[in-house]
């Protein structure tokens, strides 16, 4: 009986995601708190628009 080997890679780690994902992401994060924090602030217009885009 013959045993396979596993292949281990050490490579590295790789992100799944490319540098625009994660800008995106962090803009989409970025607009939700400013939305949050507007709509603390009692706007009743803007916030709902931020929170939206976000």
């Amino acid at each position: 009986m013959v045993k396979k080997e596993k292949k281990t890679t050490d490579e590295g780690f790789e992100w799944p995601f490319g540098p625009r994902n994660y800008i995106l992401f962090a803009v989409g994060l970025l607009v939700i708190i400013v939305g949050y924090i507007s709509l603390s602030a009692g706007s009743i217009t803007l916030a709902p628009i931020l929170l939206v885009l976000g």
